[in-house]
């Protein structure tokens, strides 16, 4: 009999890109399993381009190999040709180090990421011959975990999956794997022990231990534990320093085609204090935690020698907010110049400031510069939180023609809370004052060059734990309108308008709000064909749809309802850390279009996170006394 390997080498002439499926790249960490005790196959729910660019897949990849008894191995998701070859030889889904099929693993664990991979989820669990729904798994099925940012509302997948984690994983994978070598020892090995015991750890959530609700009306009522031993709520995981942790440095996988993101990703800071209210990330990451520059000096320059790479990209959810930002790129421009390595910086504000930074980066050649203003008028950037001027845009804009770019992407999101069709328009007469700038400075500087600004809008969804999680979607028709309504404005040679597909945006509001019905949604979608959603080529409404009347629910009850502020949510009985008093208190100042600062730059707001031991022992400064004051 033919093994899994010889299977797949057979049918790798017939798909598309075959890099994907032959592992054995550069830094691969690759075990005899006869050797080890305990089996993690690592997976993401995506093409191998997209999977193999994530940072924290990166991180517990080279965390759990770390240790001496534990082999982790990669899964992504097989393209369309490669599961029908799959499925028509009888190959399960293997891993890329061994080719072990997945059903052979102890965990098999997800990163969620986005809520339209979850279909590739079932499809995976499928294709590796496991039981879809937890309930229907046995003894020698391995524990399917998931974890990552779409984990903070666990409900809808609540059915598929044995336990989340959530928040930072350096910590309590470890953990984890204490406590598999524990139960291994025990009489008792039915896989409900074992749950028991790491709903035991801070940041883990067993879903099978927690029964949901509803009233008369079919609306979610709450969620309740079925044991008086169990928690109500469960809390984030947060490493206090980003120093003593463990980042990937000879691990760092080099693959042997293009990915989304090919390059060293050395994350700078964790965390985002600025307070944009439709951001979900500013509130899971928090607080905001740095690495200090002499640690990331010694990163960048040990992952460069382990893999050859020649950018390095300096990575954060504001990574021009790092406190030393200029003198840490001067230093590492410095460390690495010798390498040939280029150092990138993916994010910038909207100053002058970042203009500078991208001039000390972009010295030879000058490519884009990105900002994200978000909205047109700043009545709507008051609602939004989102601090920054029309005078910072043109000015920022007029130091980076006058420094010679010639191409700025601009980020705007539509169906913002009150947005009106004058917000609109002041998207448009934005993109206008900008060309105008572009024209008055080559004047001025009496230089060529043809101006390209690229302008790309995706659709506001309620996510949450943020203080928009009680705002609807605007409807489907509304989001087409919005849309036509700007391409139709923003015409012009040096413009170019893109938009995020509307029936993508309206899933994933549908999905992120969603409560365990959801679960059932997600099968009948499964069921039907539904994979690779998030891909617009491949998302099949119409199944969505159809899976929705299959079931009984109204997608538009989940998306397109405006939630009382009194109402239990599906995720309620998440602590993030930041209160939902406090998230409550930031949506009605937007309703009022008043503002908060950073509270890096001002005093304390009170959002709670700062209160956790974790975060004590770091910040001894800050006492829970002056933090409720």
């Amino acid at each position: 009999m033919q093994s899994i390997r010889e299977k797949v080498m057979n049918i790798l002439l017939e798909v598309e890109k075959p890099a994907r499926y032959i592992g054995n790249e550069w830094n691969t960490v690759k075990k005899d399993l006869a050797r080890v005790d305990i089996k993690v196959a690592l997976a993401f729910p995506e093409v191998y381009d997209l999977g193999m660019s994530h940072l924290g897949f990166k991180i517990l990849y080279g965390l759990l190999n770390q240790q001496e008894d534990i082999a982790a191995e990669r899964v992504y998701a097989p393209w369309f040709d490669m599961e029908a070859k799959m499925r028509d030889q009888g190959i399960s889904l293997f891993s890329l180090e061994s080719f072990l099929s997945v059903k052979d693993f102890d965990f098999l664990g997800f990163t969620l990421q986005y809520e339209l991979t979850y279909t590739n989820i079932l499809n995976m669990l499928d294709l590796g011959g496991i039981p879809l729904k937890s309930e229907d798994r046995h003894r020698e099925d391995p524990f399917v975990i998931a974890g990552g940012p779409s984990a903070f509302n666990p409900e809808p997948m609540a059915e598929f999956i044995d336990f989340y984690v959530l928040g930072d994983g350096e910590e309590v994978i470890l953990e984890i794997m204490d406590k598999y070598r524990e139960w291994k020892g025990q009489e008792d090995k039915s896989r409900k022990s074992f749950l028991k015991m790491v709903a035991e750890l801070p940041g883990v959530y067993v879903p099978s231990f927690y029964q949901d609700y509803y009233d008369t009306g079919g609306n979610f009522e709450k969620l309740a534990p079925l044991d008086a031993g169990t928690s109500q709520v469960t809390q984030k995981r947060m490493v206090p320093s980003l120093d003593e942790v463990f980042y990937p440095v000879k691990s760092w996988i080099v693959p042997y085609l293009d990915i989304v993101h090919d390059r060293v990703m050395l994350e700078i800071f964790r965390g985002c204090t600025r307070g944009c209210r439709f951001c979900q990330a500013g509130t899971l990451y928090r607080p905001v935690r740095e690495r200090s520059p002499e640690k990331l000096k010694e990163l960048a320059c040990q992952i460069i020698d382990e893999t050859g790479y020649e950018e390095i990209s300096l990575t954060s959810l504001s990574s021009s907010d790092y406190s030393n930002i200029q003198p840490l790129i001067r230093e590492l421009q410095s460390a690495l110049k010798d390498k040939g390595v280029r150092v990138t910086l993916p994010s910038l504000r909207v100053d002058s400031f970042s203009v500078q930074l991208a001039k000390v980066i972009q010295k030879l050649k000058k490519s884009s510069l990105t900002f994200a203003p978000e909205a047109g008028t700043q009545r709507l950037r008051d609602v939004i939180n989102k601090n920054v001027s029309e005078e910072n845009l043109m000015s920022t804009a007029g130091e980076a023609f006058r420094e010679g770019w010639n191409h700025i992407k601009l980020y705007f999101m539509i169906g913002l809370p009150t947005e009106t069709d004058e917000d609109l328009e002041g998207i448009v007469n934005i993109v206008k004052k900008i060309v105008g700038q572009f024209k008055n400075t080559v004047v001025e500087k009496e230089r060529k060059g043809r101006l390209k600004i690229t302008i790309s809008t995706s659709t506001f969804v309620p996510k949450p734990h943020t203080p928009f999680q009680w705002e609807p979607q605007i409807s489907l028709e509304e989001m087409k309108r919005k849309q036509r309504y700007l391409r139709d404005k923003l015409r012009g040679r040096n413009l170019i308008y893109n938009w995020h597909n509307p029936e993508a945006s309206f899933l994933e509001a549908v999905i992120s709000r969603g409560d365990r019905r959801i679960s059932k949604v997600i099968y009948k979608a499964w069921e039907m064909g539904c994979r690779f959603d998030g891909w617009d080529n491949y998302l099949k409404f119409d199944r969505w749809q159809e899976a929705f009347k299959n079931v009984g629910l109204e997608p538009e009850s989940y998306a397109n309802r405006k939630v009382s502020l009194e109402a239990n949510l599906p995720w309620d009985h998440i602590n993030t850390g930041v209160s939902k008093k406090f998230l409550a208190k930031q949506y009605k100042l937007s309703l009022e279009g008043k503002t908060t600062s950073d509270c890096r730059d001002q005093c304390c707001l009170g959002c709670g996170v700062c209160e956790h031991p974790e975060i004590n022992e770091v910040k001894g400064e800050i006492s829970t006394d002056e933090i409720k004051a």
